[in-house]
């Protein structure tokens, strides 16, 4: 349940950034919401734990990985955007 919630987070981070804040408009919708997605992933199963997420039952829900899914979601959205207008891709 943790996964889906990460990814989903993540997603709507993405969309939420193209649709709202018109802060990545050059990639376009859907590239913003894998990228949203993937970082809430990596968040979610690589950052969670080395900051003391709890892992003991990886089904029960947790609040605090998915706080840092969402950050990291966001960081790798900020990310791709320096990257986009550095590069111009």
């Amino acid at each position: 349940m943790n996964i889906a919630m990460w990814v989903l987070a993540g997603g709507a981070l993405g969309w939420i950034g193209f649709a709202y804040m018109r802060a990545n408009e050059d990639r376009g919708m859907i590239v913003s919401v894998i990228i949203g997605a993937v970082g809430g992933f990596l968040g979610g199963n690589v950052f969670a734990p080395m900051l003391g997420a709890p892992t003991e039952t990886p089904n029960d829900f947790s609040m605090y990985s998915l706080l840092i899914a969402m950050a990291s979601a966001a960081a790798c959205l900020a990310i791709g955007n320096m990257a986009s207008k550095r590069f111009g891709v």
